[in-house]
């Protein structure tokens, strides 16, 4: 396993390092003191954990449409947007994420072990998020695809806007957004839920107990008939 001082080397410098790394590539790094911007853009399918706290955008931009891609484990916090535009892999982190976690992410798993603040999953495209704990206002606010697996609470106006993404709540949902409706839970349902826990390592979570959210499809198109829910 390659080690990388992120004080010394500087991200530039890391994320090069990285990116030079062969399929099944191994790396850990050090004092990473929030920094910025790690572990952006990688393709290849590789293991790294970040020994600390990590800034905004840790692991965006990565992976292939496939798929695949690198595997990646914070071992501390996280800034704005884990996960940003993920295409394939994953990111795991271990504490809990800023705002807007998994921004934009088309493939892959992202999983917050803690809490998750404000528009988690914003313009999900197709990425799995899964968060253990307490998730705040505005998330799943205009997902696409994909889902959303929330372990504890949702704070207000959940799943705002919606498209086709799915987002399940074992906790309580202080309030839903505009066009998001709760529906019903099917054997299929379930068992994707059971599967998520599984994969996710979440295992707090009764897949039998979860409430689920979708769109309830009135803003697909501007009607006049439903101004009222913009």
């Amino acid at each position: 396993m390659e080690s990388l001082n992120c004080e010394s080397l500087g991200t530039r410098a890391v994320n090069q390092r990285l990116r030079s790394l062969p399929d099944g590539g191994q790396a850990r790094l050090v004092h990473p003191r929030g920094r910025h911007n790690l572990a952006v853009g990688l393709s290849s399918r590789l293991s790294i954990d970040i020994a600390g706290n990590a800034g905004y955008f840790v692991g965006g931009l990565g992976g292939n449409a496939d798929g695949t891609g690198p595997d990646i484990v914070v071992d501390g916090f996280v800034g704005w947007g884990v996960g940003e535009n993920l295409m394939g892999g994953s990111v795991r982190v271990r504490g809990s994420a800023s705002q807007s976690a998994g921004s934009s992410a088309r493939g892959g798993t992202i999983v917050i072990e803690g809490d998750a603040s404000l528009r988690a999953g914003i313009s999900l495209k197709g990425a799995t998020l899964a968060i253990g704990g307490n998730a705040g206002a505005m998330s799943g606010f205009m997902a696409q695809s994909g889902v959303i697996l929330i372990g504890g609470n949702a704070g207000h106006g959940l799943g705002d806007s919606l498209y086709e993404a799915v987002i399940y709540v074992a906790g309580t949902i202080d309030s839903l957004g505009s066009d998001a409706v709760i529906s019903e839970m099917s054997d299929e349902d379930v068992l994707m839920v059971k599967e998520l826990v599984s994969e996710t390592g979440l295992d707090h979570v009764d897949a039998t107990r979860v409430t689920k959210v979708t769109s309830a499809r009135q803003l697909y198109h501007f009607s006049t008939h439903n101004h009222s829910a913009y």
